[in-house]
């Protein structure tokens, strides 16, 4: 198998399970989401963003040790990491001889909380998960803006044809991302 995919099933259903559990309003983004949104391509993790109190970081903790996972003690400790200036944990699992990571960005900010309440129900992998909306992950990928993600952005568009580009030049804007979303938009637009 070239990538990991048929590895992450059982984690994403388990997560899920577990975020349900605490009810903690969550959604899948990452390579996962762009499987929804856009072309399916390989993926070697699993992303979410999660609306939660660091508070009850030690009881999610808890639920997925139980599942299996592994936190790593940084986070264990209670440290928090920040990628793009979004808070992130990670917890781990070990399986056929292979790590898989899951990143869980904490809700902390006006987009991730937007991001949680838009997000839609969709099959994913045979599993119903709640996933961000095509909208948001363009911004997410935006963000982050490594090659791959601006595939994933052309990939997005050419799938899924009109979106609300009101939403997604607010928020590029409220990020500073603007001149990304245009000239992205503009390149696509270009093809075709």
């Amino acid at each position: 198998m070239d990538d990991y995919r048929g590895y992450l099933v059982e984690p994403l259903r388990d997560l899920i399970l577990v975020f349900d559990d605490l009810k903690i309003p969550h959604a899948l983004m990452g390579g996962m989401a762009v499987s929804v949104h856009g072309i399916p391509r390989p993926t070697h993790d699993l992303d979410f963003t999660i609306a939660l109190a660091r508070e009850r970081l030690p009881e999610l903790y808890s639920h997925v040790a139980e599942r299996g996972y592994s936190v790593p003690d940084q986070y264990e400790s209670g440290w928090v990491d920040q990628v793009a200036e979004m808070p992130l944990i990670r917890v781990r699992q070990w399986l056929a001889g292979k790590v898989i990571d899951i990143d869980i960005f904490l809700a902390e900010s006006e987009f991730q909380r937007s991001l949680i309440s838009r997000r839609v129900r969709c099959e994913v992998e045979g599993t119903v998960a709640s996933v961000v909306t095509a909208e948001d992950l363009i911004l997410l990928k935006l963000i982050a803006s490594r090659p791959r993600d601006i595939g994933d952005i052309q990939d997005i568009l050419m799938v899924q044809g009109q979106l609300d580009e009101e939403y997604l030049r607010f928020w590029a804007k409220q990020l500073g991302v603007g001149d990304r979303l245009e000239q992205t938009l503009r390149q696509y637009n270009d093809l075709m």
